[in-house]
């Protein structure tokens, strides 16, 4: 059996952590893109502010780019964010049993889980925003 030592493992732990938070960090800024390129022009333009969206396509025409390819985003980001979940709630998940690094390793994973369900939630407030919100306003004004 290959043993490592106590360093291999704090090296080999601290990888693992690294990893899973650079794919929190990605799907939160991925899932922030459905949220600008798709919710934030919706809500502003129901709030009567469609100055503001033209002023903000005139000055980040990227936001035009990512609402012709919202399916793309869209299911970009969902794959993320089963990437990023299956990262944090995989089976086998462990903390380092050297007391300082679990308690680290303990405190990383509790704002993980919280970035983690903030993304969710930004992620399906532009879905709804994006694919639901009209057919759903046409359906109750019939």
């Amino acid at each position: 059996m290959n043993r490592l030592s106590h360093k291999e493992m704090n090296t080999e732990a601290r990888s693992s952590k690294i990893q899973e938070g650079g794919a929190t960090i990605l799907t939160l800024f991925t899932t922030t893109g459905t949220l600008i390129c798709c919710a934030l022009p919706i809500f502003l333009v129901t709030l009567g502010l469609g100055a503001t969206v033209a002023a903000m396509t005139s000055t980040f025409p990227f936001l035009i780019i990512l609402s012709q390819h919202k399916a793309w985003v869209f299911t970009f980001s969902g794959l993320m964010l089963g990437f990023s979940g299956w990262l944090l709630y995989r089976p086998g998940r462990s903390c380092p049993t050297d007391m300082a690094l679990g308690q680290a390793c303990s405190r990383l994973h509790v704002w993980n889980r919280r970035i983690y369900w903030t993304t969710i939630v930004l992620w399906l407030i532009g879905f709804f925003a994006a694919y639901m919100a009209l057919p759903l306003r046409i359906w109750l004004e019939s």
